[in-house]
């Protein structure tokens, strides 16, 4: 009779792989943060007159500062 042993199938992630998941979910945010801050700085520079010409009202910059950072 032999005898075998079987290792769970079990992932179980280490400190370093919780420490670059981690990591990577820091550099996302900023990464969604610098994007929310170009998109809202380009449009608030824009005149009425042009906000108007691209169909965007002022109290939508924000709007869409936030769906070019983090999604719909």
């Amino acid at each position: 009779m032999a005898f075998t042993v079987s290792t769970p199938s079990i992932f179980r992630p280490t400190f370093a792989d919780i420490l670059r998941a981690k990591f990577d979910d820091v550099k996302t945010a900023i990464a969604q943060r610098r994007m929310y801050k170009a998109t809202f700085n380009e449009l608030a520079v824009l005149s009425n007159r042009e906000l108007a010409d691209l169909g965007i009202c002022r109290c939508d910059i924000k709007r869409i500062a936030l769906e070019a950072a983090y999604g719909a």
